[in-house]
């Protein structure tokens, strides 16, 4: 569910990205503001609907301080000025290096293939 402003008024959008899926709201976007203005804002949003409501225990956990953001999927710094209809975005960390996870997958493959033999 997305928390829409009057569309008459230049918004931005803040995507959290979270285990359960994303979690979206919209912001009325102010001249000046920055990417830590809007996630502040954001955070803000979503403590106030708690954890029983839409994507409100998706949320607890979430790093707002110093995970990753970005743009539009492009990373950029928290001071990085917005214009009127930017999707802002907060990610999630990675569970472990993508290559080394990978690495562990084939070795158990080759293992399982090593075991049935000839």
């Amino acid at each position: 569910m997305v928390d829409r402003p009057d569309h008459h008024v230049p918004s931005c959008l803040v995507a959290v990205d979270t285990p359960a899926g994303p979690w979206l709201c919209e912001l009325p976007l102010s001249p000046g503001m920055q990417v830590a203005q809007a996630l502040a804002e954001a955070r803000a949003r979503a403590g106030a609907a708690g954890p029983h409501e839409a994507g409100g225990a998706a949320l607890q956990g979430i790093d707002w301080d110093s995970g990753q953001v970005g743009v539009w999927g492009l990373r950029c710094a928290r001071d990085r000025l917005l214009e009127p209809g930017d999707r802002v975005e907060l990610y999630l960390p990675l569970p472990g290096d993508p290559r080394e996870r990978r690495r562990a997958r084939a070795g158990r493959q080759r293992a399982s293939l090593r075991r049935r033999g000839p």
